[in-house]
């Protein structure tokens, strides 16, 4: 190993975390994971992350409210969104508090996303439909709101089988 479990301090790992947070925000799941790595789960891990957490410095809020903008702004809809974060050691509380701020119509985000892949231009046949639909189902919305980006269809659907939910 590089380190000795001598030469390991909070003030190294404290160090560490710091450069990792001035890239980006990470969960404290994230970082826990990070430190638990590189300093082979030290007694001091928690208490380090709970210092920066503390201090603002760390903020499971904040980066739940970049997380989702960004997604937001990638294309995802609600359910890959919710899946992604969850995996990020975020709270579900904390999902639905910053999913419901972000104050998003997900048909109209679902339309744009299928009129960016897809163009103007309808399916042309069966196959195409479907090969929409799997995609849009891939980025995370559902059943009523792939039906609305496709054909503009905002009503309830009552024709077909409901299996993208």
């Amino acid at each position: 190993m590089l380190d000795a479990p001598a030469d390991i301090t909070p003030a190294k790992m404290r160090n560490y975390a710091m450069g990792l947070l001035t890239g980006r925000d990470y969960s404290r799941v994230e970082l826990a994971t990070k430190l638990n790595k590189r300093f082979d789960e030290h007694s001091a891990i928690d208490e380090v992350l709970q210092r920066l957490a503390d201090e603002g410095l760390q903020s499971d809020v904040r980066f739940a409210e970049a997380f989702v903008r960004s997604r937001i702004l990638r294309g995802h809809g609600l359910t890959r969104i919710r899946q992604d974060i969850r995996q990020k050691g975020i709270a579900d509380e904390l999902v639905g508090q910053t999913l419901d701020a972000a104050d998003v119509d997900w048909m109209a985000l679902a339309r744009d996303v299928a009129q960016r892949k897809f163009g103007q231009r309808r399916a042309a046949d069966q196959r195409e439909t479907a090969k929409r639909m799997r995609f849009l189902q891939y980025r995370g919305f559902n059943y009523d709101q792939i039906k609305y980006a496709l054909d503009g269809s905002s009503e309830d659907p009552v024709d077909g089988p409901d299996f993208f939910d």
